[in-house]
């Protein structure tokens, strides 16, 4: 005797080998035995054999029409066996009711099942439409899956895809058809989905897939602000008496964000006054302006053009620019003009004349560490520097000072072993890069006087506030370090921890806020330390364990390391179009590990093959494999060994990783099963 049952909604047959009360012992075709409950057994026959029976009724069901069925089917709950009653013959044979309960069982837009033992009930009839309706626009959709999928694999990319480029590149949705039409043909194309939309021209301009895929992923609604004004700057400011700050920036730098200012030089104690931009003192939190900076979080940067954290007409009316008073938030230390020593400091609220806006771009040459030593020439400078040569001189040797009291702290010298580099683009005709444009790629020592002087002076400051923060018992956001040791890395936080990496006991970055939200935030924060003393604690925007305070951290940190990444990407694709407009085809590096090497002259960091045997440091001459300006890779081989090494040691100030490292551009398309599932986060290509 044989059975036909229903185990978990699909229908098998077998024969039964034994049968208790409730259960029967039945073996499948395939020698499976198994138990069955009696009430899922629903037919029981002696002849044909089970898949003899299987084969009859699917080819019957096939012919059975549903629209006919559901129309015979009663009203109220019914067996199989009584709709195949009515649709073919009273009595229905075996294989007319076998063939019936598996029509039942494929058409539930039809007829639901009503509980245990092939019982049905058949679909409402708005219901029904409804059904049969979703199934038309699903044979639709796979109708135009497959006709986009057909395009994608003859090179031709269907207009919808190629509006959706960057979502299903980057944040796919795996329900949308434009996505599913790219994993197909890719499929069918073993082709990976880059590399299938690029064929397929979805891809005309890499600068332009690399831009718009940045503004997709974190500025969706563009890069323009809302019309508001800027802040005026309050009346009530003293002027600084005596003070005639210089700044010292890059010349594209608009964001101009701090100036020094030395006075009481041949006295024996100089005042040194480090002035910080002040639009703290007009935006207030949770205004217009500061929802603006909270969003953004801080100024994007990349070759050639810029996102401005701030309105620019917030950052003109705050920014340090030269020839009048400018709001800034002064600390000024009480120097030892012979030991170079800071004996005391004091925070103000104030107005500073700003006298000179310096260039390091133009004054690096002039302004070497030989012209600051020798007073006889001063005059070989430009004028306006000529006669800042006193204050420069001190400022000099008090950045060489403090550098090497914070090298005695840190337990080891800063080494610069790797020029920064410069990247301009010349026959730009709009605001913004085409990315067609000849790129300029320069160097510039790092740790030149300019550069120190600056540094120093920032570091100062921001130890200084940082302290003064946790002496008042107010909040701040600090950047902390553990130790110099492998792997330990820069977090930022509420608490005034040292930093390894500088040398300082605390750090809180309070220097920049007119592009960075932290430094506005620390700004508030301090400002209220400078008008209210010891009791800021109460007076100040942000409370200890304030919880706003640990969300602005949570979002500026992954916001900024978002930021860097895609700075990077900018300057690796146009070290690549450098490579391309140049016809380099070999160049110099170094090894640095896992088969990568560091180009020695170009900020740029490779895949390379024969490196089997090199020692980290080791330089070689490696020919250049293929460009590809979207995925960003380039790949070398190693023609010769050249034998000597260069230093390798960590040479960045704060002591993050300084190896770039050569990452394809990450997509989220995955090619796997599933694809109904909700995507893995793409994994964003690291290249700092």
């Amino acid at each position: 005797m044989f059975a036909l049952f229903d185990e978990a909604g699909k229908l098998h047959a077998g024969r039964i080998l034994s049968s208790a009360e409730a259960t029967h012992q039945i073996e499948l075709e395939s020698g499976r035995r198994q138990k069955v409950k009696a009430a899922h057994v629903l037919l029981t026959f002696a002849q044909p054999a089970p898949t003899a029976l299987l084969q009859q009724a699917t080819a019957l069901a096939a012919d059975i029409d549903l629209d006919l069925a559901w129309e015979f089917a009663p009203d109220e709950e019914f067996g199989f066996a009584e709709l195949a009653a009515l649709y073919f013959d009273d009595p229905p044979s075996l294989v007319q009711q076998a063939a019936t309960l598996l029509k039942l069982h494929e058409a539930p837009h039809y007829f639901r099942r009503a509980g245990k033992g092939g019982r049905f009930r058949k679909a409402p009839a708005d219901q029904l439409r409804q059904a049969l309706a979703a199934i038309e626009r699903k044979k639709a959709v796979q109708a135009q899956i497959d006709a986009w999928t057909a395009e994608l694999a003859d090179g031709r990319c269907p207009e919808p895809v190629r509006a959706q480029l960057y979502r299903i590149l980057f944040k796919p949705d795996k329900n949308a058809p434009e996505y599913k039409a790219v994993v197909h043909a890719a499929r069918q194309t073993h082709l990976a989905p880059l590399a299938l939309l690029q064929r397929a021209g979805a891809i005309t301009n890499a600068y332009q897939f690399h831009w718009q895929r940045f503004l997709f992923e974190h500025f969706p609604r563009g890069t323009g602000f809302a019309e508001l004004p800027a802040p005026p700057v309050p009346q009530e400011l003293p002027l600084a008496e005596g003070v005639q700050a210089f700044s010292i920036d890059d010349s594209s730098t608009t964001e101009i964000d701090d100036a020094l200012s030395v006075q009481g030089l041949g006295s024996g104690t100089v005042t040194l006054g480090v002035h910080i931009a002040a639009p703290g003192l007009a935006i207030t939190p949770d205004s217009a302006l500061d929802e603006v900076a909270r969003q953004r979080l801080s100024t994007v940067y990349m070759p050639g053009h810029k996102i401005t954290m701030l309105p620019d007409a917030v950052v003109q009316t705050y920014t340090l620019a030269e020839g009048a008073p400018r709001p800034a938030v002064s600390l000024y230390l009480t120097v030892d003009e012979n030991t170079l020593e800071v004996r005391a400091s004091t925070t103000r609220l104030e107005r500073v004349l700003i006298a000179h806006n310096l260039r390091h771009d133009r004054l690096d040459t002039v302004v070497t560490a030989d012209w600051l030593n020798e007073p006889t020439r001063a005059a070989e400078a430009p004028a306006e520097v000529a006669a800042l040569w006193p204050q420069l001189a001190f400022l000099w040797r008090l950045a060489q000072a403090c550098k090497a009291r914070r090298e005695a702290v840190r337990g080891r010298p800063e080494t610069f072993t790797r020029p920064d580099y410069t990247f301009q683009l010349e026959g730009m005709t709009g605001p913004e890069p085409t990315g067609e444009e000849t790129v300029v790629i320069g160097t510039r020592a790092r740790g030149a006087p300019l550069d120190l002087i600056v540094a120093e002076a920032m570091i100062l400051a921001n130890t200084h506030w940082g302290q003064w923060l946790a002496e008042l018992g107010v909040p701040g956001i600090y950047r902390s370090q553990a130790s110099l040791a492998p792997g330990i890395k820069v977090r930022m936080g509420t608490k005034p921890l040292p930093h390894a990496g500088i040398g300082v006991p605390c750090y809180a970055w309070s220097t920049s806020p007119l592009r960075r939200y932290t430094d506005l935030v620390n700004q508030w924060q301090i400002i209220a330390c400078a008008r209210h003393g010891t009791a800021a604690a109460l007076a100040a925007p942000f409370k200890p364990k304030d919880a706003a305070l640990l969300a602005i951290i949570s979002a500026f940190d992954a916001a900024y390391t978002a930021y860097g990444q895609f700075q990077s990407t900018m300057e690796r694709y146009w070290t690549l179009r450098y490579l391309r407009q140049q016809g380099i085809t070999e160049l110099q590096a170094a090894y640095l590990k896992d088969n990568l090497v560091r180009a020695e002259t170009l900020p740029l960091v490779l895949t390379a093959l024969g490196t089997d045997g090199l020692q980290r440091g080791e330089r070689v001459r490696v020919r250049l494999g293929t460009i590809d300006e979207v995925s960003l890779e380039v790949t070398g081989t190693v023609v010769e060994r050249l034998g000597a090494t260069e230093p390798v040691e960590g040479d960045t100030l704060e002591g993050e990783p300084e190896e770039a490292l050569a990452t394809p551009l990450a997509v989220a398309v995955q090619l796997d099963e599933g694809d109904d599932q909700p995507p893995a986060s793409a994994a964003a290509a690291d290249p700092a």
